[in-house]
């Protein structure tokens, strides 16, 4: 478990002309609980980003998977996303808004663009395991 501490969680969202800002921060936070997200300007828009590391800023993800009952999915989700020590998916914003999960596509499925969120660790399928144990039937 000590590889798990060595986790780093990066995740951004874009911030559309037509959305308040601390509404894009309220959903990333009703998700991840409370991170250091700093507004970027851009030529085309806003984005919201945190990077931060430490397994305790997945533990409010961690519970909402197990409440939600969607840890099999999540798993599926989780091991398709990974790519070396890194695992990347994205979040529909407007579900995260109201506090649920869903994972969408990087493009398309959600029309104010998604939530996307990168996990960088020495052990991804480990990280995977304690996120999303597999349920005892």
């Amino acid at each position: 478990m000590t590889e798990l501490a060595r986790t780093e969680l990066r995740v951004e969202a874009e911030v559309n002309l037509t959305e308040d800002p601390d509404k894009v921060r309220v959903a990333v936070e009703k998700i991840f609980g409370e991170l250091p997200l700093k507004l970027i300007e851009e030529e085309r828009g806003n984005r919201l980003v945190a990077i931060a590391g430490g397994l305790k800023l997945l533990s409010a993800f961690k519970e909402l998977l197990k409440r939600e009952q969607i840890r099999a999915a999540a798993r599926k989700v989780l091991f398709s996303g990974v790519r070396g020590n890194t695992i990347t998916f994205y979040l529909n914003k407007q579900v995260a808004y109201v506090g649920h999960i869903s994972f969408s596509q990087s493009e398309g499925e959600s029309p104010l663009g998604p939530i996307r969120v990168e996990i960088s660790c020495d052990n991804p399928p480990d990280l995977i395991d304690w996120l999303t144990p597999r349920t005892q039937k």
